[in-house]
């Protein structure tokens, strides 16, 4: 049987996707690899063959010599763009470092095609909507890393005749976030809150935008972006194409949730608005924007309600303080 390897399997992306696959595609076994660093075990599919293992320092050949792989999907990372600043040398090792040993392992054993998701971040302050022509410019160390990730792999396709697919995801969401880390997504961390009867966070005054796109409506076109010969060695930004300010978005879960107040912190080093284009998406990776905000928060409430009870992921140790938000202290 024809296999698949998913970094980042215990994650929101890594763990859905896994499951869309045995379901959508059984000629493919499911392969995971997790350091489970920032995703749960008990999100992985019983039917997925798993290994926990550390993508930068841990050996991947053995994982990769034990099975057929056609496409290897690399979602494992750390998205906190906020903290990566104050985490320089984790940010660098578990994206920069891991992706060049999952490239290595794609090339040693004749891998198809990789998928990388990289993100948004790597546009930085540029001029919305953002488009994939659009030179990246990011301002902060995770954006900073994904675009080395996104250079090395194409290296590697003109240089080792590594085939790729590069997706740029913008601020998906749904059941299976990984709503415990109060540095991640904005409305899992808001999720949380009101779970354990806190006011929701607003950094600045809320007129930040974004777009906020249903991990449902993402994993079609993630698969094609393995498979489809359209999507080969393309650069695609996916997700929805509305967007809403920060402190709208918070609106709309006020009313799913039955209310919630709102607390306001310092304005934070970030990009103001940030939103992209979707063309590419729909038109190579099949991509609809069928889920509004309000019905995708809704199914991610319901499903939030029914989850055990975790403890909040607390960086214990920052590498920088200096400058350090005090709302991290």
């Amino acid at each position: 049987m024809k296999a698949v390897i998913i970094t980042g399997v215990a994650g929101l992306l890594g763990s859905r996707l896994a499951k869309w696959i045995i379901e959508n595609r059984p000629d493919f076994q499911v392969i995971g690899i997790d350091n489970l660093s920032g995703g749960y075990e008990d999100h992985i599919d019983s039917r997925v063959t798993f290994y926990k293992a550390d993508l930068a320092t841990d050996d991947l050949d053995r994982i990769f010599s034990s099975h057929p792989i056609e496409y290897v999907y690399h979602f494992s990372a750390y998205a906190a763009e906020g903290l990566s600043p104050f985490i320089r040398k984790y940010n660098y090792t578990n994206n920069v470092v891991a992706t060049a040993n999952v490239i290595n392992a794609c090339i040693t054993h004749d891998v198809k095609r990789i998928v990388f998701t990289s993100s948004m971040a790597v546009y930085g302050e540029g001029v919305p909507p953002f488009d994939e022509k659009d030179l990246p410019k990011p301002v902060d160390p995770y954006g900073i890393a994904k675009y080395a990730c996104e250079m090395d792999i194409q290296v590697a396709g003109e240089q080792h005749g590594l085939d790729w697919c590069i997706i740029r995801p913008h601020n998906v969401y749904g059941a299976h976030q990984n709503i415990w880390d109060r540095y991640r997504n904005v409305l899992g961390i808001w999720i949380y809150q009101k779970l354990n009867n806190q006011p929701i966070t607003i950094y600045g005054d809320g007129s930040q935008k974004r777009s906020f796109s249903f991990i449902d409506d993402c994993l079609l076109p993630l698969w094609n972006a393995a498979e489809a010969p359209q999507a080969s060695k393309q650069i695609i930004n996916l997700g929805s194409k509305k967007e809403y300010s920060i402190l709208d978005a918070a609106g709309i879960l006020q009313q799913i949730v039955g209310g919630a107040s709102i607390s306001f912190l310092d304005k934070r080093h970030e990009v103001h608005v940030a939103y992209s284009t979707h063309e590419k998406s729909e038109t190579l990776l099949g991509y609809k924007d069928i889920t509004d905000l309000s019905t995708g928060l809704t199914d991610m409430w319901e499903w939030a309600k029914k989850q055990p009870k975790r403890n909040q992921f607390v960086w214990p140790k920052y590498e920088l303080e200096k400058g350090l938000y005090n709302f991290w202290k």
